[in-house]
């Protein structure tokens, strides 16, 4: 079934290149940031950037941010049950916790445990969401191993007011309000959410539901002074999550993660910009039936200077972050902070038919000494339509307190580190579309893992990822269409064991068509087996999602999904059942 659905996927995409070839006018450049720490359009990313608009998250009607990543290509989701359980992201086969997730650029990863939790993220706040994918160590330090997600939170162009309710299976309500006003000189603008579930049993051998509760806000305000301009976001999510124990007892807990950034942006002088962030972020879980916790308070000054002069671009700066994280967890617990100063620097070039990117990190961690991180990277225009690119890079993770002295950790942890490698060719007849394929591979040394022996912590491994990646995209007036294909290997160099819970082949097609006011929209994932810890099997599926959007006047609009369309049984982490089929509707109203 899944390798004729990996040709039905390739069939289509040459097709439909073939039948858009002349296709409408050129469309506005999409600009990013994420790949340089600059804006640049999209087309002169030499790494490979996906960009998820605000109308792809509103046609898709997801409720948190792993929904919306799960049909990107190269992203394993993996999710422990229902809304708001825990909840992984695997890119391009490497660990979890190797992905840096971004709040308006500030790094929200914990510095406790694992990655960060998407699964709170609300896609009502979000603007847009910029992925980078390969290794970006040298650009935002720790954790960007395996790749960077940057969650842009909502900032209008102009005034506007807008509401929205919700509702459906398992008992799901939803509410939204968002609300602003952006002039020449100053913007304020604040958004509300509230979710609220039953949820649906979150482990086998149980048919006790397990709900969750999130209330997440988002607040923005500047003003030009002079040539400069201050701004400040705050972000956060809080609220009650259900779930069960090894044992299958029901438990619940209280989470709070936020993110709060003071921005000053300010010419220097002709080419000359400087932007200086101070950056906070908390991120808490507190367990509702024990004393146990785990909180990460994280201070951080980012300094960047942007040089432009022909087609060189100078980038530079200094990064210093200050961190605290507290934990009790079985009647044992830390309290331990880190300091960590970074100086990086980052060139951009540009001339004819080539461009070139390099980037330069030198991290001075106190617990772990110095690291030298880098990215270099190439691009050829063979021709207006086809370009070739190339790029090597090396990364590292610093162990986090609780691989240090959490539960089985061991404070003699050393870094993880990874060297990898690039290759690109992209193919794009027109501006409205573009066919990429991407090979990479990937070396991770001093790989931790838990020692079954020892029940420890241990660098007792080292990993290799070869994958290739096929992805089509297409973005017209009346049709935007996406198919990709995914044939990857993630194994254990020393013994060529699979790494958990990353399927070694995916394919995944989203179609969307406008019907004047109106859109509909098919989305389909298909996964390849994989298997979790205690080498338990998990087999691939897979699994539809149906949306439709009506568009009652100028200001109305129902959203209507269904999703898991043909109620597949399912799971992409062992003994953690996912979803039924189930349907969700929403009614928003918006004046701009």
């Amino acid at each position: 079934m899944q390798r004729s659905f990996y040709q039905a996927v390739v069939g289509l995409s040459l097709c439909l290149i073939l039948a858009r070839a002349a296709a409408d006018e050129v469309p506005e450049p999409d600009i990013v940031v994420t790949a340089t720490r600059a804006p640049i359009p999209i087309e002169e990313a030499i790494v490979p950037v996906v960009v998820i608009t605000r109308q792809d998250i509103e046609q898709s009607l997801a409720t948190d941010l792993a929904e919306l990543l799960r049909f990107e290509a190269g992203l394993d989701i993996g999710r422990q049950g229902g809304p708001g359980q825990a909840t992984s992201v695997f890119m391009r086969g490497t660990e979890s916790n190797h992905t840096l997730v971004l709040i308006d650029g500030v790094r929200i990863n914990p510095g406790t445990v694992g990655g960060a939790a998407i699964q709170n993220i609300a896609p009502e706040l979000v603007e847009r969401i910029e992925i980078v994918k390969g290794a970006r160590s040298a650009l935002f330090g720790t954790d960007a191993i395996g790749g960077v997600i940057n969650v842009i939170t909502r900032r209008e162009q102009r005034g506007w007011v807008e509401g929205s309710v919700g509702g459906g299976s398992f008992d799901t309500r939803s509410a939204f309000l968002s609300a602003g006003h952006r002039g020449d000189d100053a913007e304020l603008g604040a958004s509300v959410n509230f979710q609220d579930t039953d949820g649906f049993p979150a482990r086998t051998g149980t048919d006790i539901d397990r709900g969750y509760r999130n209330l997440s806000a988002s607040v923005h305000a500047g003003r030009r002074l002079g040539s400069s301009y201050l701004s400040v976001r705050h972000w956060r999510a809080q609220g009650t999550n259900e779930y069960f124990d090894f044992f299958l007892a029901p438990l619940d807990q209280d989470f709070r993660n936020e993110s709060t950034a003071l921005e000053l942006e300010s010419p220097l002088a002709a080419g000359v910009e400087s932007r200086l962030v101070l950056s906070r972020i908390v991120d808490e879980i507190t367990q509702n039936q024990s004393s146990d916790f785990v909180e990460s308070v994280r201070h951080a000054l980012d300094w960047q200077l942007d040089y432009a002069r022909g087609d060189h671009r100078w980038i530079g700066g200094l990064h210093l972050v200050d961190e605290d994280a507290t934990a009790l967890q079985f009647a044992s617990g830390f309290d331990v902070s880190t300091e960590t100063r970074a100086a990086f620097l980052e060139h951009l070039w540009s001339g004819g038919r080539h461009r070139t990117f390099a980037a330069l990190r030198l991290t001075d961690h106190e617990t772990f000494g110095e690291h030298v991180t880098w990215n270099a990277e190439y691009a050829f225009d063979v021709d207006d339509r086809w370009t070739v690119s190339a790029g090597l890079g090396h990364a590292f993770r610093a162990p986090d307190a609780t691989d240090r002295f959490g539960f089985g950790g061991d404070p003699d942890l050393e870094p993880e580190t990874a060297d990898e490698a690039q290759l690109g060719l992209r193919f794009a007849p027109t501006a409205r579309q573009s066919l990429d394929l991407e090979l990479y591979y990937k070396e991770l040394e001093n790989l931790i893992e838990f020692d079954l022996e020892s029940f420890v912590l241990r660098n007792l491994g080292k990993a290799e990822v070869r994958g290739a990646e096929l992805r089509w995209e297409y973005r017209g007036e009346d049709w935007s269409m996406l198919a990709s294909v995914v044939r990857q290997s993630a194994e254990n160099a020393l013994d060529g064991t699979r790494l958990p819970r990353r399927a070694e082949e995916s394919a995944s097609l989203r179609l969307v068509r406008n019907l004047g006011p109106h859109r509909v929209g098919i989305a389909v994932l298909a996964n390849g087996d994989r298997v979790d810890v205690g080498d338990v099997r998990l087999p691939g599926y897979a699994v539809a999602s149906l949306t439709g959007q009506l568009a009652l006047g100028e200001r109305w609009r129902l959203t209507a999904r269904i999703e898991n369309l043909f109620d597949a049984q399912y799971e992409t982490a062992a003994g953690f059942p996912m979803q039924e089929r189930s349907a969700f509707v929403d009614l928003a109203w918006r004046w701009q």
